[in-house]
């Protein structure tokens, strides 16, 4: 079960927190990826059996606004610190899924000493030349699941059950869809290289990289290389996975995060 609650932060801006499971251990504050909270979020359904987990909705994605105050990198990372603040939390774990990771890598590396483990499943921020990354912003509605999931087939929960014979509901969809990658293009467009990378050496938490093995849209190079610049880093590659692993194996994802966080 999960409820939502509502925070204002001190920059001033409201978001939706979904928070699932309780108290029973230390909190984990967990960031989404792109296409925002989708399928239930059964990975965190599952940390919520041993952990309370706050999951906040990134501006733009929900209806409570804010992503004009939101312009880059620092931007983001300090809205996601603001959050824990609000929250009322100390030393919380970290968890981020793609764009969300990038995120929480970021706040780990501004201020280590301010969270608990980071765990980073297929995380954004990384640019290697050899393995460029598709652009998400050219690709058309066909193209996404063949890069996201394993089985293409299970591409529905990026939808969210929208019924696509409905043109109202099908428009607002794509508005949606529209405001939530422009608010996370201020950081991924036209690459998502911020050099996240020159500051990884200040991340000194224990941290969990998880990777889907048939990632096609971040290959699994990526995860080598984060494993290389956080030394500190346990990396688990998910078998029959991709880019949405925290949704086609959720409970192999969880095992992989609470072997850090506890």
């Amino acid at each position: 079960m999960s409820r939502t609650i509502s925070i204002t932060t001190a920059r001033g801006i409201t978001c939706d927190v979904v928070v699932f499971g309780s108290a029973a251990a230390s909190p984990v504050v967990a960031f989404h990826g792109l296409g925002g909270h989708l399928g239930g979020e059964p990975t965190l359904v599952a940390l919520g059996d041993r952990h309370e987990v706050f999951a906040p909705v990134w501006p733009g994605f929900g209806a409570s606004g804010g992503e004009d105050e939101l312009e880059d990198m620092l931007d983001f990372a300090l809205h996601g610190a603001d959050i824990v603040v609000a929250l009322g939390l100390e030393r919380p774990h970290l968890y981020g899924h793609s764009f969300g990771g990038m995120v929480a890598a970021e706040m780990a590396a501004l201020s280590p000493a301010s969270y608990g483990a980071v765990g980073l499943v297929a995380p954004m921020g990384l640019w290697l030349d050899d393995h460029p990354i598709p652009d998400v912003y050219s690709m058309l509605p066909y193209d996404f699941p063949v890069h996201l999931f394993h089985d293409p087939a299970t591409a529905s929960v990026l939808t969210g059950g929208v019924d696509f014979e409905d043109r109202a509901a099908v428009t607002e969809f794509l508005i949606d869809n529209s405001r939530r990658l422009g608010t996370a293009g201020k950081v991924l467009f036209p690459i998502p290289n911020r050099r996240l990378a020159k500051r990884l050496y200040r991340v000194t938490n224990p941290v969990a990289v998880v990777w889907g093995a048939s990632d096609r849209l971040m290959p699994p190079v990526y995860a080598e290389r984060w494993g290389e610049l956080l030394p500190q880093a346990a990396v688990t590659m998910v078998d029959e996975a991709g880019h949405m692993a925290p949704y086609e194996q959720p409970a192999a994802v969880a095992a992989a995060l609470v072997s850090t966080f506890g």
